[in-house]
């Protein structure tokens, strides 16, 4: 699904009726955060706001380890990750209100970029 020349992919909790619509690069740093999450045997709320067609409220799931949930990407390719976004993200699921989405951080310069590079979906470890 493509809104305004942006792919878009859904994340999808449950029975597949709690579903929402999220940009690819976005939905695949919120696919490392819970999955670290996780692996860490952590429960948390996971919070967005919902499309006006649907009624332009907001949203929360309880995310826990035997929750069903399906990250569906529109496009083939793996977005290259970005370690502040996931550092932002991650601080906010570890926050009272949970997980929502935040902006991406603009990017650091060359200098005080991390030098080593963000592993792949299929490889990625969690953040500690």
């Amino acid at each position: 699904m493509r809104r305004t020349g942006i792919i878009m992919g859904r994340f999808i909790y449950g029975n597949g009726n709690t579903k929402v619509e999220i940009e690819d690069r976005a939905l695949a740093h919120l696919q490392q955060v819970i999955g670290s999450k996780l692996r860490r045997n952590e429960c948390f709320f996971f919070t967005w706001r919902d499309d006006v067609s649907i009624g332009d409220g907001r949203r929360s799931v309880w995310i826990h380890q035997n929750a069903d949930l399906v990250f569906k990407f529109h496009g083939h390719r793996s977005p290259q990750l970005n370690r502040d976004w996931l550092e932002a993200l991650t601080a906010v699921a570890n926050s009272g209100s949970g997980l929502y989405l935040t902006p991406e951080p603009a990017p650091r310069s060359r200098s005080s970029q991390d030098p080593t590079p963000l592993p792949d979906q299929a490889d990625a470890v969690g953040l500690d």
